[in-house]
């Protein structure tokens, strides 16, 4: 691979609320790894997913498993997941919603407490690792 083929941008700029355009790329390859930029629970309507966490967390599950289609991936070659939860009181609901992801076989992961930049409950990035043909 040469360095101009090292790292390659997937999907167009994202919208956000009111369509207006975001700065990042849903995914990127960097080599053998597909990095995901955050996802939050936006429904096709560019809103947030009603409902409370497990509702939030199944369509920003979704979303991360779009994200990484564009790259050719799927949930099975994630190997490292941050997790922000807006309400340390939904840690419990949230990983009975995750569990069903990701099985009996869960990638690394962190997940904190933190304030949104939209109103949502949760946001979701990944790694996955997806080796190039040599």
């Amino acid at each position: 691979m040469s360095d101009t083929d090292a790292i390659v941008r997937y999907g167009l700029e994202p919208s956000g609320a009111g369509g207006q355009s975001l700065p990042f790329s849903p995914a990127v390859r960097a080599g053998d790894f597909v990095y995901i930029s955050g996802q939050v629970a936006m429904n096709e309507r560019g809103e947030i997913e009603p409902g409370g966490i497990e509702a939030q967390t199944r369509r920003t599950m979704e979303n991360v498993g779009k994200a990484l289609a564009l790259a050719g991936c799927d949930l099975t070659q994630v190997v490292k997941v941050t997790v922000w939860l807006d309400d340390t009181r939904d840690f419990w609901s949230f990983n009975r919603v995750y569990r069903e992801y990701f099985g009996d076989r869960p990638p690394a992961r962190s997940c904190v407490r933190a304030q949104m930049m939209v109103d949502c409950k949760i946001e979701i990035e990944a790694v996955a690792y997806a080796p190039l043909p040599r």
